[in-house]
């Protein structure tokens, strides 16, 4: 490239993430901020009320093994959650990865960010070469039988739903929150509002009452401002107290009454 002048600004000639390759040539680059943001906000707010903390596992971008004939063959979903198994491996340990013919369930519902490049392999349109592994598409549809399959665009605010029936991904239309997934009794749509100081459209999942589920960290900011409402009733029905009781002793005293 020619210089020019002025020179143009850096971020219109240097290269992204999605340019550069990483150190292991199977990998075409590193997650970006949002990979690591969106996730963690979808595993803060999963909490479907009819099962408990220790009986859901949620992961992101962690090798998911499907085919017990070709081991080696994995797919690593954006976010992806099993209901009813333990947390924990065996009860006591963190997953390296998940095997699926190993833990006997297949997630749930799982949700892909599409990336420059992703998008034929999340929804379907790629081609398949022989001895190849199959995309993301065929293996949550076809081979997995993931219920609920999740596709968001962050550059255009796209989300895109689909449910399992009949044994193909149909379209699901969302309502103006979301998708309602009938066996966690959670919703999932798009909150637009500020987390991790960014705002922008984030996708969220809300209970019955169609509220946006808390993160911790609002729970516990909620918790402290209920506890300082608490604090200044008391204070405000104590010195109603207290004012009522001088208001009584200035009566009694008029009356020539003294306690």
């Amino acid at each position: 490239m020619y210089q020019t002048s002025p020179p143009l600004p850096p971020q219109q000639v240097l290269p992204t993430m999605y340019d550069l390759s990483s150190e292991d040539p199977e990998e075409p680059g590193l997650p970006d901020e949002f990979h690591l943001l969106q996730p963690e906000l979808l595993r803060s707010t999963f909490r479907p009320p009819t099962y408990t903390a220790d009986t859901i596992f949620t992961a992101s971008d962690l090798n998911l093994y499907y085919d017990s004939r070709h081991p080696q063959w994995y797919k690593r979903p954006d976010w992806f959650g099993v209901l009813g198994i333990p947390r924990l491996y065996e009860g006591t340990d963190l997953r390296l990865s998940y095997v699926t013919w190993q833990e006997g369930a297949s997630p749930f519902v799982v949700a892909e960010l599409l990336s420059p490049g992703t998008e034929k392999e999340d929804l379907g349109r790629s081609l398949r070469e022989a001895n190849q592994p199959p995309n993301k598409w065929t293996v949550y549809e076809q081979i997995l039988r993931i219920p609920y399959y999740f596709v968001f665009n962050r550059y255009t605010d796209e989300l895109q739903v689909f449910g399992l029936m009949m044994n193909e991904y149909q379209p699901l239309q969302p309502d103006e929150m979301g998708v309602w997934l009938k066996e966690a009794e959670l919703g999932l749509g798009l909150w637009q509002g500020r987390y991790q100081g960014v705002e922008r459209q984030w996708l969220r999942w809300y209970d019955r009452d169609r509220q946006w589920l808390l993160t911790p960290t609002e729970l516990e900011a909620q918790r402290a401002e209920q506890e300082k409402q608490r604090a200044e009733q008391e204070k405000q029905r104590a010195d109603l107290a207290e004012q009522e009781n001088v208001q009584l002793r200035s009566r009694l005293r008029q009356l020539g009454i003294e306690l």
